[in-house]
C-alpha cells in the first residue's frame, strides 16, 4: 500500500511541474505567476479542489505522443473566495504555451458544466497562445465547445475572465462572452489579429500593446472592464469584486456585516451643486457617501468616463450604480456611455441585483460623429435595458435632467420604483435659453425681453415641482439625507415581484 500511495504522490509533484522548473522560472522572470500559484491567490487558503490532474492529451501527429504532461495546460476544479463556492480553470503556459486541445477543452467544459447544475460563479484564468496547431480542428472545435458553454451559462452564473497573458485568435470569443473581463498590465494582450498579420495585411505598423494590451481594452474598446499592475494585485481585486455578485440568478445577492449607520447624514452634500448650472462637481462624491463605508467598486472606469458604472452596498446588501458624471463632456449621453451602462444594467437585472441611478444629464451628444455611427440605436440600448428590467429601481435626479435623456435615465415612466429629486433638480425638455430661443423667436433681437422669458422659465421650469406636481417624482429630498432615502426604498423593496410579459427573448437593438 505505501508504494502505491508514494506513486500516487510522485505522480502528483509531476503534474504540479507543469513544463519544468525552467519553464516555471522563466515565468517568474517575466513577473508572472503560474497556473497554480494563482488559484492559491484567488482561492481561500486550502479551498481548492482539483479536478482532472492526470488528463493528458491524445494527439499523435507531430510526434506529440513523445511529450505528454499530465493537466495539458490547463488547472480546473473549485473552491472558496471568502467562504462561497466557485469554479475556476487556470491556464498553465508552461505546458505547450497554454494552448488549446481537445482535451484542454474538455476539461474546462467539465467545471462550467458542474457551475451550471449547482449555481456558482466561474473565473477563468486566460494565459494561453492560442489553438494548439498540432490538433487542427479539434483543438478549434474544443473552443466551440467552450463557447456553446458561456452562451448557455450567459445570465445564469455570472462569469468573469482575467486576462493574465496572451489570449488571442478564436481564444479572445470566449472572454468576450462572459459578464465581466480584467487584464493585467504590461504582460497581458487580446487580439483577433497579431500585429504580424495586421502588417501583412493592411501595412499598419503596431505592436501587441497598441493593439490589444490592457490601455487599449480599457479606454478605447471597451473590452476589458479594469486593469491592474500584477498578477496579485489583479487577483485580490477579483476576490473584492467576487464579494458583490449573487451566486447564481436564483440566488440572493450577498449580504455583508456593516457597521455604517443606515440614517447617517451627509451634511457636505447640501453644498455639492454648484450655484452655477454650467460648473462641473464630481459624481463620484455622492457615489462615495451614500455607500456603506464609501466602499465603490467601479467597472469600466477608464472608458465613457462621462457615465460610472459599479457596485456598492447598501445595509450590507449589493446594490448596482449607474450615474452621469458632469466633470466629463456635462454628463452627456453619447454612444460609448449608452452602451457601457446599457450592459452595466443588464447584468444588474439578470443577477437581480437593485439599480440606483444619479441623474445629472443636459441630453444625447449632438453632432455628425455620433448620428452617423448610430446613436439613436445605441441610446435605445441603454432605454431597453431600464424599461426591460424588473429589479427594484431607485433614481436620484441632483440637477439636471432634459429631453429624452430624462425619460431614458430610470425615470418613473421607465418603472422606476422610487424617483427622488433633490431641490436643484431641473427637469424640463431643454434647458432656459434654448427653449425661449424657440418659443419667443421673433422676440430674438430684444436682449431684455429675451432674458426676462429666460427667467421667467427657469422660475417655472428649473425646479423638480412640475414633475412632482404630477407623480412623475415621489420627494424632493434634502442632499444630505440622500442615503437615509435612498437605504429605506429598497428596503421597501425587496419583496418586489414584476415579471415581463412571457418571450422567447426580446430583441434589444443591438
Amino acid at each position: 500500500m505505501k508504494e502505491i500511495l508514494e506513486q500516487l504522490e510522485a505522480r502528483r509533484s509531476d503534474a504540479r511541474l507543469g513544463g519544468g522548473q525552467k519553464r516555471i522560472d522563466s515565468q517568474h522572470a517575466k513577473g508572472k505567476l503560474i497556473a497554480r500559484e494563482r488559484i492559491e491567490v484567488l482561492l481561500d487558503e486550502g479551498s481548492f479542489e482539483e479536478f482532472d490532474m492526470f488528463v493528458s492529451h491524445r494527439c499523435a501527429e507531430f510526434n506529440m505522443q513523445e511529450t505528454s504532461i499530465p493537466g495539458d495546460g490547463v488547472v480546473t476544479g473549485w473552491g472558496t473566495i471568502n467562504g462561497r463556492q466557485v469554479y475556476v480553470f487556470s491556464q498553465d503556459f508552461t505546458v505547450f504555451g497554454g494552448s488549446l486541445s481537445e482535451t484542454h477543452a474538455q476539461k474546462i467544459c467539465k467545471i462550467m458544466d458542474m457551475a451550471m447544475k449547482n449555481g456558482a460563479p466561474v473565473i477563468g484564468l486566460n494565459d494561453s497562445g492560442g489553438a494548439r496547431i498540432q490538433e487542427g480542428v479539434a483543438s478549434l472545435a474544443g473552443y466551440a465547445e467552450v463557447f456553446q458553454r458561456n452562451i448557455m451559462a450567459s445570465g445564469v452564473v455570472p462569469q468573469i475572465s482575467v486576462i493574465m497573458g496572451p489570449c488571442a485568435g478564436g481564444a479572445v470569443y470566449s472572454p468576450a462572452m462572459t459578464d465581466f473581463i480584467f487584464m493585467v498590465k504590461d504582460s497581458s494582450y487580446m487580439f483577433v489579429t497579431g500585429p504580424d498579420v495586421v502588417k501583412t495585411v493592411t501595412n499598419e505598423v503596431v505592436t501587441a500593446e497598441e493593439l490589444g494590451g490592457a490601455k487599449t481594452h480599457t479606454s478605447k474598446s471597451s473590452v476589458a472592464d479594469g486593469a491592474y499592475d500584477n498578477d496579485v494585485e489583479t487577483l485580490a481585486e477579483i476576490r473584492r469584486l467576487f464579494d458583490f455578485l449573487p451566486l447564481s440568478n436564483r440566488s440572493e445577492t450577498p449580504t455583508r456585516p456593516y457597521f455604517d449607520r443606515p440614517d447617517r447624514l451627509e451634511m457636505s452634500l447640501d453644498s455639492l451643486v454648484p450655484e452655477n448650472p454650467n460648473q462641473p462637481y464630481d459624481m463620484k462624491e455622492l457615489i462615495v457617501k451614500t455607500a456603506d463605508e464609501g466602499d465603490f467598486f467601479e467597472i469600466q472606469e477608464d472608458f465613457a468616463k462621462n457615465i460610472i458604472t459599479g457596485f456598492i452596498r447598501l445595509e450590507g446588501r449589493t446594490v448596482g450604480v449607474v450615474a452621469n458624471q458632469p466633470t466629463v463632456l456635462a454628463g452627456c449621453l453619447d454612444i460609448a456611455a449608452s452602451r457601457k451602462a446599457g450592459r452595466f444594467v443588464r447584468f444588474c437585472d439578470a443577477f437581480n441585483i437593485p439599480i440606483l441611478t444619479f441623474v445629472d444629464v443636459p441630453g444625447f451628444m449632438p453632432g455628425t460623429s455620433q448620428e452617423y455611427n448610430g446613436v439613436i440605436k445605441h441610446g435605445a440600448k441603454l432605454l431597453f435595458a431600464y424599461g426591460e428590467a424588473t429589479v427594484p429601481k431607485v433614481t436620484v435626479i441632483t440637477r439636471k435632467a432634459y429631453g429624452g435623456a430624462y425619460d431614458v435615465m430610470a425615470s418613473k415612466h421607465l418603472r422606476g420604483d422610487v424617483n427622488y429629486a433633490w431641490p436643484t433638480a431641473e427637469i424640463a425638455v431643454m434647458g432656459a435659453k434654448g427653449a425661449v430661443e424657440i418659443l419667443y423667436r421673433s422676440e430674438l433681437d430684444d436682449k431684455d425681453k429675451i432674458a426676462e422669458r429666460t427667467k421667467n422659465y427657469e422660475d417655472r421650469f428649473a425646479n423638480p415641482f412640475v414633475a412632482a406636481e404630477k407623480g412623475f417624482i415621489d420627494e424632493v429630498i434634502m442632499p444630505h439625507s440622500t442615503r437615509r432615502r435612498v437605504s429605506r426604498a429598497f428596503a421597501a423593496l425587496r419583496r418586489k415581484k414584476l415579471e415581463n410579459p412571457w418571450k422567447k427573448h426580446d430583441n434589444i437593438p443591438l
